[in-house]
């Protein structure tokens, strides 16, 4: 192994963090090489600069004036220069201050400062990659992204289990999660994924919920047990029910126990309405650990992004950067969650005033995009492509879930859109029966 993983290694000693780590995290170093020189030349080199690989013309990089018209407002630095490997260091800080102002119980000091991927599906492989091996236990609820899969089982081949999401009172089902945890307790190490407001559903964790979550992870760790919790938070901050807990569950867990490492992946992606823009974030947290620790862990990330990506749009944080800057952003971004507010209120309408119908039963939800039914007596993807028959999309899941991205539809369009699902899954349950 190189000296320098070893090092990193030697540092990360003795935490949860180090233990947890892959065969993969354990080789990974940021290395001296062309992108470590050209940095510190980029902070000492004050006559002649020839480290990076860019072209300059006048003291700046070149720009076709093309692109130039394109980007009034930016300079070329700004928009076509090649960002760090971790990120611009102000969008990092900017970020970590949001995170702060959102999240009181998070400490100064408790977590690290976070780094910039090419959106959160980038940032859990990134997670996946550094610390999970073949045939780790991964545990997740049954309701879950589908590019889970793709990441940690079939690229990660690390093995994962479900629990049920919801109890029979339409919360979570915190003793199907604390029974999972205690079941593979022996493995000593295991990768809790959660995703809140979760997709497909579009629930969020009440104050108790989160409350018997950490509970339950606490009682796992307490009894000897390495657990890394990964909160994929995509879509944070969207909120539309009293009750809910607004923190990120990495808030809790980050402080939780010496055993506990946490990892929070989000993003302006869907938080700032910039979903292409490709902008997330890689923040860890974990009790114990110190500046020099989270110091080895960005290293060993950074690496894995020089290996892969190697940094992420120059232009696109240069433009978050300028936009969180601006006095009118978060009154922007409220009205926005407003927009999505009234919509999300228009489904409940909808479904309040629905008669009673036999094939969909409608998941709890109370925040997010999505909401979900339970396809019952019927199979969701025969729904879905009937629905494509009248000119409608929608998501097929495990063909048991109808996923319905309601926010982003217009509230004019509402109506119509489930008025259609519900008859068409009436016609197909009727088809069904007329055939037994």
């Amino acid at each position: 192994m190189n000296p320098l993983a070893n090092e990193l290694n030697a540092v990360l000693a003795g935490t949860a963090a180090g233990r947890l780590l892959s065969a993969y995290g354990e080789r990974m170093y940021f290395p001296k090489g062309i992108v470590a020189q050209s940095a510190e030349a980029g902070r000492r080199a004050r006559r002649y600069n020839a480290t990076v690989g860019m072209a300059y013309e006048n003291g700046e990089p070149m720009i076709l004036p093309a692109v130039k018209e394109l980007t009034p407002g930016l300079s070329p630095s700004e928009s076509v220069a090649y960002a760090p490997a971790g990120g611009d260091p102000e969008i990092r800080r900017l970020w970590k201050q949001e995170m702060l102002a959102k999240n009181p119980s998070l400490r100064e000091g408790g977590f690290s400062l976070p780094i910039v991927v090419p959106g959160l599906t980038t940032g859990m492989a990134l997670a996946a990659s550094l610390f999970v091996n073949p045939g780790d236990t991964v545990i997740l609820p049954d309701l879950y992204w589908d590019n889970y899969e793709l990441i940690f089982s079939e690229a990660g081949q690390a093995k994962y289990l479900t629990f049920p999401f919801f109890d029979g009172r339409g919360g979570i089902n915190t003793p199907a999660l604390a029974e999972v945890l205690r079941e593979n307790a022996g493995a000593g190490k295991i990768v809790l994924i959660l995703n809140f407001p979760n997709n497909p559903s579009g629930y969020s964790p009440t104050k108790a919920d989160a409350r018997d979550m950490r509970r339950a992870v606490y009682e796992c760790a307490e009894g000897g047990t390495d657990i890394l919790v990964i909160s994929d938070d995509a879509y944070y901050g969207l909120f539309y029910e009293d009750g809910i807990e607004t923190q990120s569950l990495f808030a809790f867990f980050a402080s939780l126990h010496e055993r506990v490492f946490a990892i929070k992946v989000d993003g302006s992606t869907k938080e700032d309405f910039v979903w292409g823009f490709r902008i997330a974030f890689l923040t860890y947290g974990g009790r114990g650990l110190t500046d020099k620790h989270y110091e080895a862990l960005l290293n060993k990330t950074n690496a894995a992004l020089r290996a892969s990506i190697s940094n992420c749009s120059r232009i696109a944080q240069s433009i978050m950067i300028r936009a969180m800057g601006q006095p009118g952003y978060q009154g922007q971004k409220a009205a926005k969650l407003g927009i999505l507010k009234k919509r999300y209120l228009k489904v409940r309408d909808i479904l309040s005033k629905r008669k009673a119908g036999k094939a969909l039963r409608e998941l709890p939800f109370n925040s997010g995009y999505f909401m979900s039914f339970a396809c019952e007596g019927i199979s969701s993807e025969k729904l879905r492509q009937r629905l494509l028959e009248k000119g409608i999309g929608a998501i097929s899941l495990q063909d048991r879930l109808l996923r319905v991205a309601y926010e982003s539809i217009d509230e004019s369009g509402m109506e119509e859109m489930f008025g259609e699902i519900f008859a068409s899954a009436d016609e197909l349950l009727a088809e069904g029966q007329a055939l037994k």
